[in-house]
C-alpha cells in the first residue's frame, strides 16, 4: 500500500474593492428658497385646487366638487409673511388660489406650501418652481 503525502490545505481569498460609491441613506434632494408674497400686505382667503377644473370653484356643480378652502374667512385668514422659506423638493407644493379680502372674483393663482409640519399656509405668486432659488440640502 502506498502512502499518500499530506498536503496542507490552503485558503485563497480575494480582497473586495468597491467599484462605485452608493450612499445608503439616499440623497435628500434640493431645497427650494421662495418668498411667501401672495397679496403683499392684504389679508385674504386661500383655496387649494382640488377638483381638476380650471379656475376657482367655491361651490360644487353637476359632476364636480368645489375647490378646498384652507382658510375660513369668518375666523381665520391668510396674510403673507413676506419672508423667505426653505422647503425640501420632496415637500408637497399645492396649486391654489389667493383671494384678497376673501373676494373670490379676484382669485390669483398661487403655489401653496403648508410648512414643515403641514399646518401653516405660505403662498407664492411665482408659479414656476424652475425659477425659484435652490440650495443643496
Amino acid at each position: 500500500m502506498m502512502k499518500k503525502a499530506y498536503v496542507k490545505p490552503i485558503m485563497e481569498s480575494e480582497a473586495f474593492v468597491p467599484q462605485a460609491y452608493i450612499a445608503a441613506c439616499g440623497d435628500s434632494g434640493t431645497d427650494y428658497i421662495f418668498t411667501c408674497d401672495a397679496g403683499g400686505g392684504t389679508p385674504g382667503s386661500v383655496y387649494q385646487e382640488t377638483n381638476g377644473r380650471d379656475g376657482l370653484q367655491t361651490r360644487g356643480g353637476w359632476g364636480y366638487r368645489a375647490d378646498r378652502e384652507l382658510t375660513d374667512w369668518s375666523w381665520s385668514y391668510f396674510y403673507a409673511c413676506n419672508e423667505g422659506h426653505i422647503a425640501s423638493s420632496t415637500d408637497d407644493f399645492l396649486n391654489g388660489y389667493y383671494c384678497p379680502n376673501g373676494n373670490t372674483r379676484n382669485a390669483q393663482r398661487v403655489v401653496i406650501w403648508r410648512g414643515e409640519h403641514g399646518d401653516d399656509i405660505h403662498c407664492t405668486t411665482k408659479l414656476d418652481k424652475n425659477t425659484w432659488e435652490t440650495a443643496k440640502s
